[in-house]
């Protein structure tokens, strides 16, 4: 195990502050051309292929897996976070351009994936361990309200002008770049470690195999990984259900009411964050499990709504639940990857995990939409095995402690 070592920043360091900013205009021109290329598709009389942007923005993280870690931990971050956000203006660009909105979201999400490692990779270069939960929930918050920001504007402007939305989103993706500039250029993780890093296809797919192995043994980063991938994978099939819900539920069919919901749990997630970072620390990480038990009970809530203030309410507990739970894990996991196999690997992993989830949950919401199942009928489904999973992993982690 490697011993860990960080530059022990203030929280509120100018390096802070420059991923923070970049984090949040990145994730809020992700969103917003999220809810862009939806309306793209349902103006084309497509809805059936939403799940189909989903998924192809899910599928990087999975095929490159194996190498945006080793690219993380063997480049300064800030550079890396640099060559993510550019694939993203260029998936912009070409969506702009009139490219299948599937396959310029496919290149925004091969930017995402080389993104993720780093954004929080850094992290763990930058905080101590005392600091790294209130960094994670400062990060968290950034990325939250920047959903919330992107899913609001991405639903109005599409309902306005699909060409100022697609302005607004490159604009956000230059500022993004602009900020990576001011990121501090931190040493290589792997450069410090091993020296020269090797590149071959064949040998990085065995070390992200071992990497998966060395996780999946440990009990923290195996309880962080499992806790997070359902967490992700049930709120990417939520933000897609709501396209369904709200017509069926709220006889709503414009595109700016999936999206403030989608605001309310972004405004809950904060408010998770903020109340992760003051009770819940990696010493009594186990407290994060109060929010994940209650997650599937709140989504069953939903079957009882019919008002939109209403569900504004229970999607912002939905939020709420989820912010507490998964920041904590987060954290876990990075420190436990920065000892072991570096953060940057460690969240190549994590994103491994998440996305691999993700595909399987939309898959089960398209499988069962494609058959006419009731959109509440799937709500009930999907509440049920959200609470049984989270509560299984409990159970195990209790035990354990």
């Amino acid at each position: 195990m490697s011993h860990r070592k960080s530059l022990n920043l203030p929280l509120l360091s100018r390096g802070m502050m420059a991923v923070l900013f970049a984090q949040f205009l990145s994730a809020l021109a992700d969103n917003a051309i999220l809810i862009a290329a939806i309306a793209i598709v349902k103006s084309q009389g497509l809805p059936n292929l939403v799940p189909l942007l989903q998924e192809s923005f899910v599928a990087p993280f999975i095929l490159l897996a194996p190498f945006v870690g080793q690219i993380s931990d063997a480049f300064p971050k800030g550079r890396v976070m640099f060559m993510g956000n550019s694939l993203k203006l260029a998936g912009a660009v070409a969506m702009l351009s009139g490219i299948n909105p599937i396959s310029a979201y496919a290149l925004i999400g091969i930017g995402a994936a080389v993104y993720s490692p780093a954004k929080y990779g850094i992290l763990s270069q930058m905080f101590a361990p005392s600091s790294l939960v209130r960094a994670n929930g400062m990060m968290e918050g950034s990325t939250i309200v920047a959903i919330l920001m992107g899913v609001l504007l991405g639903g109005w402007l599409a309902d306005q002008s699909l060409d100022w939305a697609f302005m607004g989103v490159m604009g956000a993706y230059i500022l993004a770049l602009v900020a990576n500039l001011f990121i501090p250029h931190l040493p290589a993780e792997n450069a410090a470690k091993n020296g020269a890093v090797s590149f071959h296809p064949v040998r990085l797919i065995k070390q992200f195999v071992t990497s998966l192995a060395i996780l999946f043994k440990n009990p923290d980063s195996r309880f962080s990984l499992l806790g997070t991938a359902v967490f992700w994978g049930s709120g990417t099939t939520l933000r897609l259900m709501l396209f369904a819900w709200v017509p069926a539920a709220l006889l709503i069919t414009d595109n700016q009411t999936p999206a403030n919901l989608m605001g309310a749990v972004s405004i809950g997630i904060v408010l998770g964050a903020v109340s992760a970072g003051l009770w819940v620390s990696l010493a009594n990480v186990n407290r994060a499990l109060i929010g994940g038990l209650l997650l599937g009970p709140a989504v069953l809530a939903l079957i009882f709504v019919h008002d939109f203030y209403f569900a504004a309410t229970v999607m912002a507990v939905i939020g709420l639940c989820g912010g507490f739970f998964v920041v904590p894990l987060n954290a876990l996991l990075q420190e436990r990857g920065h000892e072991t196999i570096g953060a940057g690997n460690a969240l190549a992993v994590q994103n491994f995990a998440e996305n691999l989830a993700m595909l399987c949950f939309v898959g089960g919401y398209s499988f069962a939409a494609s058959m006419g199942v009731a959109i509440n009928t799937i709500i009930i489904g999907f509440g049920l095995i959200l609470w049984v999973a989270i509560s299984v992993l409990a159970v195990f982690r209790v035990r354990r402690g």
